[in-house]
């Protein structure tokens, strides 16, 4: 049975999830208490935590652990996307630098980029630069930063951590457990392979002897492959040609990104009331801001001593959230435009110039700029246009109407998209392809299906959800008629 480390705020639903197929481990106290079980100290197989941004959760760890857990959670909900990351954390590269930066350098990795530091290598570099270097962070690809790098090659772990080139034994916690941990990895079974040190993280001090030592035979495997695969490579990047570069020396772990939806949260909410008091809406209020994930810990603690918690078929409080933390009238909201393959761009940042909360309604209005034409409509896009966007929580297409400076109709745009999620400071969906438009001349067109069936083809939807595209494309194609 693989052992998981679950982090974040879907910890408790994900728990839930996993742990008749998985170990949980390293639990923390509230899931302890949540459970009211006893969950081992041990290193984990797999790490599952919640991405920065809280729209999802990354898969990081032993790659045969890595894929069935990520296989159990693409099914939480129809709109849940999955994507395996060609960078994943451990992996070795020989690349080239494309460009430098104030504090560090971009370094192409072949599918995806990663940022290396000035402060993470021995040496000053500059464009054009040969290097060697290390995922130390992965990072999802719809997020708006690259994943960083290092010169100094690891094994990672939660447990215990290697470090090639370093001849020592370093501890997290206090001077006392970081004495008595140097001390005890001498007296461990396991050895340490040559040119690689030892690094005892914050879970080792709870930790018994014999975890310890599974611990730091897991990080000596994953370091063994580390070395393996660099055994096989040219001693240094810098002779190598440009066209054999960027390449992939050795992943000793998988990445893999899930991308939670609307509807996606409001399953883990199922997951989660299993076992605790859960709110309506609990993730998709926590998935909003900090400050909401607060106030959520606080309605539950008081629900749960009155007895109150309203049935769990209630609708979310769709108008209680907007009121409470926004987007209100004359925001400025912008427009997180996700696509199937992961990547998410933004459409831009526009006024909201009326919000009901009640209804889960808000009106954007966008000053556009004067460049070339309007996707599908093929109509002249000019200084002065302006677009009005209208979003409502929870519908799967948003329309968008394009109007001239003398409010000439330039024509309406309808994106079919994953449930939207209006969020403090963006509406936040995922484009499904498929869209619908009404040019001024009144004709309505359907396009992109031909999109939408590569998207299948390639794994990006899953086929419930393009079937479920293609069937609210035709209900706006019919009403806009």
């Amino acid at each position: 049975m693989s052992r998981v480390r679950i982090r974040g705020i879907y910890t408790t639903a994900l728990t839930e999830r996993l742990r008749d197929e998985f170990e949980v481990v390293q639990a923390s106290p509230p899931i302890r208490r949540r459970f009211d079980a006893d969950f081992p100290s041990e290193e984990y197989d797999v790490s599952v935590e919640t991405t920065d941004d809280r729209q999802g959760a990354g898969v990081v760890g032993d790659p045969e652990a890595v894929a069935p857990i990520a296989d159990d959670l693409a099914e939480v909900g129809v709109d849940t996307f999955r994507w395996s990351d060609p960078a994943p954390r451990g992996a070795v590269f020989d690349a080239a630098v494309t460009d430098t930066l104030g504090g560090g350098a971009v370094v192409d990795l072949g599918e995806r980029e990663g940022y290396l530091s000035f402060g993470k290598t021995d040496r000053r570099v500059h464009e054009g630069d040969r290097v060697r270097v290390q995922v130390h962070e992965a990072a999802a690809p719809w997020v708006d930063h690259r994943p960083v790098l290092g010169t100094e090659v690891q094994a990672f772990g939660g447990v215990a951590s290697l470090s090639k080139g370093i001849d020592k034994v370093v501890a997290s916690g206090d001077d006392a457990t970081r004495t008595e941990l140097a001390r005890t990895t001498q007296m461990l079974p396991t050895e340490v392979p040559d040119d690689w040190g030892v690094r005892w993280e914050y879970a080792a001090e709870d930790a018994g002897m014999d975890a310890l030592d599974d611990a730091l035979g897991g990080a000596v495997a994953q370091a063994e492959t580390i070395d393996a695969g660099l055994a096989d490579a040219p001693d240094s990047p810098e002779n190598a040609a440009s066209a054999d570069l960027p390449r992939r020396l050795v992943a000793p772990e998988a990445t893999t990104w899930l991308w939670f939806g609307r509807a996606s949260r409001f399953g883990l909410d199922a997951d989660r009331r299993a076992v605790t008091t859960t709110m309506p809406g609990h993730h998709r209020v926590k998935a909003a801001h900090a400050s909401a994930s607060s106030a959520v810990d606080f309605v539950e603690d008081l629900w749960a001593e009155t007895e109150c918690l309203g049935d769990a078929d209630d609708d979310f409080p769709t108008g209680a959230a907007l009121r409470q933390f926004g987007p209100s009238e004359d925001d400025r909201l912008e427009i997180h435009h996700g696509k199937p393959d992961g990547r998410c761009f933004s459409l831009g940042r526009g006024e909201v110039t009326a919000c009901d909360p009640e209804e889960g309604k808000v009106t954007v209005r966008r000053e556009m700029s004067g460049r070339g034409t309007y996707d599908a409509l093929g109509t002249a896009r000019e200084s002065g246009d302006v677009a009005v966007t209208k979003f409502r929580e929870g519908r799967w297409w948003y329309p968008t109407v394009y109007r001239s400076d003398d409010g000439e109709r330039k024509g309406t745009y309808v994106n079919i998209c994953t449930p939207v999620e209006l969020f403090p400071d963006a509406a936040r969906y995922v484009d499904l392809h498929v869209d619908v438009v009404k040019f001024p001349d009144g004709e309505v067109e359907r396009v992109d299906d031909d999109e939408l069936d590569e998207a299948v083809e390639d794994g990006d939807v899953a086929p419930d959800l393009a079937e479920k595209a293609r069937s609210v494309a035709s209900s706006v194609e019919r009403a806009l008629k």
